[in-house]
């Protein structure tokens, strides 16, 4: 039986606010460590499903850390990443930024979720793991139920472009 390599970790943000992403992304750095690729921020119209918890106008940022991870640490990393959103409530348990923690090697692209669905595996501590996007002849391919954003040209190219320098930190290993 083999070890799982390392992955390296990224975090998702959703807000109606950039100066959300602004106050959190030291803080996930004081948690996860260096970060070396940011997303530039893009509107997320591809549902409503946040916006009466978030508000309207949302947008999207990714920020990737430098440190590779353990996958088995994603389950804790999500409930890290829940504490930190609860340190931004409007209003009993309803939060003004979603962080959606996940990872990538060489082959996929992983998202922790508190969701059980039936292409999720139960991972522990009350997270599961969805594997978004598989890497297949040169590109990050989408599933049937991959989340309509990490099917955008400018997700996969950023993906890519992510999977590019986790490939670079691997050889310095």
């Amino acid at each position: 039986m083999s070890e799982p390599g390392q992955v390296k970790l990224f975090t998702g943000m959703l807000a109606a606010q950039t100066t959300l992403f602004e106050a959190v992304e030291p803080q996930l750095e004081a948690l996860f460590g260096q970060i070396d690729l940011v997303s530039p921020v893009w509107s997320w119209n591809h549902t409503t499903y946040y916006e009466k918890e978030l508000g309207k106008g949302l947008l999207r940022k990714f920020v990737f850390f430098k440190s590779l991870i353990h996958p088995q640490q994603l389950p804790e990393i999500k409930l890290q990443t829940i504490a930190l959103e609860n340190k931004y409530l409007h209003s009993e348990h309803l939060r003004l930024i979603n962080l959606d923690p996940g990872y990538l090697n060489a082959a996929k692209v992983v998202l922790a979720s508190t969701k059980d669905y039936s292409h999720r595996l139960y991972l522990s501590h009350g997270i599961y793991g969805e594997v978004t996007l598989a890497f297949s002849k040169s590109a990050y391919r989408p599933f049937p139920y991959t989340y309509p954003d990490f099917r955008t040209e400018e997700y996969l190219a950023f993906f890519e472009k992510a999977r590019g320098i986790y490939k670079n930190l691997n050889k310095e290993l």
